[in-house]
């Protein structure tokens, strides 16, 4: 037996641990709700602030066995002789200085419970053998088309360009993107919208005759039952992305010919077809395998597609899944390097992009025009065309994609060579080096970035950190606790603050600085540039007069404050992360492992739908290594998720 130095009480609790040690539910019951209450799954997972310790807790949906399991394994972060002076309990309780701060209060009943748990795993060599790993468990999901690849796919199939599901409700963002199957129910709402669209383009097709070919062959009447079938089976591969099954053929064969008759015209049962066919869920949702592995190479051709091309397979995507060509890598690296050569592939990964750097929120964002008299659509849509045309130049022309962090150049007009006090290129969205002196550099130095994470009247370091944290590092922060008191001091006319004066006080409380401290520092070192991305060597500060001082001194003009800012910057987390610029953050992130994994982890998860699970921890890591050893060119990236077992529905390894 191990000797160590604890409080009787924690001898007491141990004991009684021990003797229910053969009960794992002690664990789940007990200990487990200590670290929930302290929000330590938020920050210790794959995806976590803290994902790169060697403290993972098991997902939140985790079973009784995984939980319990956990909890042995936590023998590794233990001190047999001296139980009390162990990371597992000296870190939580911030008696070794911890990232998140103090998060289990010393003295409390919580470290009363942790301390026992620790001694208990001290004290009991069985946990050794019994820490087993989790298993790893394979994810299948149905996936909807979203409203981009619904109008590309009914453009590629019917010729039509209405774009008809901009009319449908707004698709929510969930894990970062608009396309998680998570989120993709039917609503009534947007099922309404289905039937009303289908009926439209149904319509439209057929006006004024089969001017867009629907129709394989010349039909000899109402009643040519040749071309009636033709046609079925032709569309019906079309539309579903896959043959029909007979049963299917005989159901859309007695649609078109009751139709038909009726109408006493071939065209009005093709419509009809047509028409049903856009509101069968073989349409509306990705294809998902089939009886005996029959569909396996026409989804593989269907992912291929909607990943690449955003719409649906062509004519020789199509013979290859027909002819079994995408059965091994050879043939799906071919496939995807031809996909790749087209320009929808293009457009495809602009939304990508779009998505995953919340272009929407900048669209939709306002500024006090007092302050900022020159944001409006147009430098809006020029903030977005720059960073778009940086992300297709290294994804296209097979530059290393960790430009995108440290570029020294990027491609601007000339309303943003303007404010980014450069000279305005010879032809619009023309490339411009930025000075050697320069402290801008790629995505965290862009317009866009800085103005994307700002207020309507000034910047803000929370946001900043926490896209940074969010979208760089694919790291979660906890959300503040429910009533917490999120307003700041607000600057007066008598006494003016720098937003780091104001954040201080997140800092210093208790409830807050856990979280705040993980995202406010790194955006302090970017407070040298304001809301819409201009440099400011200082932080200006107006009080502008309110309504009811205007009314007894009309003229009364505001007060403007100028305050020296401190950028001296820190990402808590990452070992000697000091900065104090974009350019030195850029550098920073594009030699983090971890933000070099954010965007594997990003690209798959926009590929697959849903966000990465523990099973697939092994396709993420080789898409990584094939990530690296390529010099980080983002097609070879791309060529790695679609040639893994996890994209080609295969088991998990």
């Amino acid at each position: 037996m191990y000797r160590f130095s604890a409080p009787w009480w924690v001898l007491l609790l141990a004991s009684e641990l021990l003797a229910q040690r053969a009960d794992p539910v002690f664990f789940a019951t007990k200990v487990y709700p200590v670290f929930e209450k302290a929000q330590c799954r938020l920050c210790h997972n794959d995806n976590g602030v803290a994902s790169a310790t060697r403290l993972h807790f098991p997902p939140e949906q985790a079973t009784a066995e995984e939980i319990t399991g956990f909890g042995l394994r936590l023998k590794v972060l233990v001190d047999p002789a001296h139980p009390d002076q162990s990371l597992l309990f000296r870190k939580p309780t911030n008696r070794i200085a911890h990232t998140g701060g103090e998060r289990i209060h010393p003295g409390s009943e919580e470290e009363r419970i942790l301390l026992a748990w620790v001694s208990a795993l001290a004290t009991s060599p069985e946990t050794a053998t019994a820490a087993v790993a989790p298993e790893r468990r394979a994810v299948t999901i149905l996936r909807r088309l979203t409203h981009s690849q619904y109008n590309h796919t009914v453009q590629d199939l019917l010729g039509d360009q209405t774009r008809p599901a901009d009319q449908f409700p707004n698709e929510d963002f969930t894990h970062g993107f608009t396309n998680q199957a998570e989120a993709q129910s039917i609503s009534p709402l947007l099922a309404e919208a289905y039937s009303r669209a289908a009926e439209k383009l149904a319509r439209n097709a057929f006006r004024g005759g089969d001017t867009r070919g629907l129709i394989p062959c010349k039909p000899s009447g109402v009643g040519d039952g040749a071309c009636r079938l033709q046609f079925i089976r032709k569309f019906g591969q079309l539309s579903f992305r896959r043959p029909l099954s007979d049963s299917e053929v005989r159901a859309y064969e007695n649609l078109f010919r009751g139709e038909a008759e009726r109408n006493r015209n071939f065209l009005a049962g093709a419509q009809v077809v047509v028409e049903a066919m856009l509101q069968s869920p073989h349409f509306l949702f990705h294809l998902e395998g089939g009886p005996d592995g029959r569909w396996t190479q026409y989804q593989i051709a269907s992912r291929l597609s909607y990943f690449l091309w955003d719409t649906m397979p062509d004519e020789s995507l199509f013979r290859a899944a027909g002819k079994n060509e995408l059965g091994d890598a050879a043939g799906i690296e071919k496939q995807a390097r031809r996909l790749m050569a087209d320009d929808r592939a293009h457009v495809a990964f602009d939304g990508f992009l779009a998505q995953w750097l919340r272009f929407d929120r900048l669209k939709n964002a306002v500024r006090d025009r007092r302050l900022y008299p020159e944001f409006g659509l147009e430098l809006v849509g020029a903030m977005t065309e720059e960073v778009r045309r940086l992300f297709d130049h290294l994804v296209w022309d097979n530059e290393s994609f960790l430009d995108f962090y440290t570029a020294g150049y990027s491609f601007l007009n000339n309303d943003l060579a303007k404010i980014y006090g450069v000279q305005p290129p010879a032809q619009e969205f023309g490339r411009v080096d930025f000075p050697a002196d320069s402290e801008r550099s790629g995505i965290v130095g862009s317009a866009l970035f800085l103005s994307l994470t700002s207020k309507p009247s000034d910047t803000s370091p929370t946001e900043r950190g926490l896209f940074v944290r969010e979208h760089f590092l694919c790291q979660i922060v906890p959300p503040p606790p429910p009533g917490v008191n999120t307003n700041l001091p607000d600057p007066t006319a008598e006494k003016a603050l720098t937003n780091r004066d104001r954040l201080a006080m997140h800092l210093t409380s208790p409830t807050c600085a856990g979280c705040h401290r993980l995202i406010d520092p790194i955006g302090f070192g970017l407070e040298h540039y304001d809301a819409i991305g201009k440099y400011r060597a200082k932080q200006t500060v107006v009080i502008f007069p309110t309504v009811d001082q205007l009314k007894t001194k009309p003229r009364m003009k505001p007060v403007v404050h100028e305050l020296p800012v401190d950028t001296t910057a820190s990402v808590r987390g990452i070992p000697n992360s000091e900065f104090q610029t974009p350019k030195q953050l850029g550098a920073l992130l594009a030699a983090t492992p971890n933000c070099q994994r954010c965007v594997v982890k990003q690209l798959f998860r926009y590929a697959m739908g849903r966000p990465e699970t523990e099973a697939d921890q092994p396709a993420i890591d080789a898409s990584l290594k094939a990530f690296s050893e390529s010099g980080f060119h983002f097609q070879n990236l791309i060529v790695s998720i679609v040639e893994s077992k996890v994209f080609l529905g295969g088991p998990a390894e």
